[in-house]
Order: structure tokens, then sequence, then C-alpha cells
């Protein structure tokens, strides 16, 4: 799906030059940039629901240890 991408020139000039040092091309690079993005982001909805089912499943202990 084509979608139109507006960088500041500062940003775009550093997209270009990390994309060179790459060998990808800018399109490739922010592509990248985005998969990223979602896999962290998606990564700490992860550990925060683990961490959440963690304090619910141990709620009473961590209630003691909290004494």
């Amino acid at each position: 799906m084509p979608m139109t991408l507006r960088l500041t020139d500062d940003e775009q000039e550093a997209l270009k030059e990390r994309a060179e040092r790459d060998g990808i091309s800018m399109q490739e690079a922010a592509r990248l940039a985005v998969r990223e993005y979602v896999a962290r982001a998606a990564h700490r909805d992860d550990v925060s629901d683990a961490a959440q089912r963690i304090m619910t499943a141990h709620s009473e202990a961590l209630k003691r240890l909290g004494e």
C-alpha cells in the first residue's frame, strides 16, 4: 500500500546516510524501522501482559513481601 512519509531535512539526511552505510535503499531502511518499531511495541505489550498475569496470580505473596 503506497504512503507518503514526510521527514525533516535532518531526518532525511540521516536516513540517507544510514541506508548508504548499510547498502540498502532509503525505502528499505524506513520499512525496516517500521518493522522493528512494531516488533518492539509488541514485545513491550507481551512483557506487560505477562507481568500483570504474574502479579495477579501471586498477589497474596506480593502483599506479604511488602509488609
